[in-house]
């Protein structure tokens, strides 16, 4: 959901990210650019970005008021399971299923990766499991 709550994105495996007003149920925009299917999506605080990740190993990057992308984020090995954005909006954390580099840390407003700290596989999903269990 967008921070307002009018609004919902989806990432589907037909290579798309799909805006959705919540009211009316009905499709906003369909956003394209992936090149395999979408795994995740989020957005920022403000509302103005949207993240998108997929199998594509990309990261992407949407203008939300002009519904076009703003940067693409590469450099994941496989695909990327999760994306997330920080408090203030100004980076964005996405994990994926590499065997030894799971997450890597995006410059928001240049798309630039700013870090790859090594986190072995079983560290997210211990993460993952602490926030399903809260």
């Amino acid at each position: 959901f967008s921070p307002e709550g009018r609004t919902l994105a989806s990432a589907s495996d037909d290579k798309t990210v799909k805006l959705w007003d919540v009211q009316s149920q009905k499709e906003i925009k369909t956003l394209e650019g992936h090149q395999a299917s979408g795994r995740s999506v989020a957005f920022s605080p403000d509302g103005r970005t949207l993240a998108s990740g997929s199998e594509d190993t990309t990261v992407r990057l949407w203008d939300v008021a002009t519904r076009q992308p703003k940067a693409i984020g590469r450099g994941h090995r496989n695909e990327l399971q999760d994306v997330a954005f920080s408090p203030d909006g100004q980076r964005l954390i996405a994990s994926g299923s590499d065997p030894k580099y799971v997450v890597k840390l995006w410059d928001v407003e240049t798309g630039r990766d700013l870090a790859t700290p090594g986190h072995e596989r079983h560290h997210r999903r211990q993460l993952k499991q602490h926030n399903a269990d809260k």
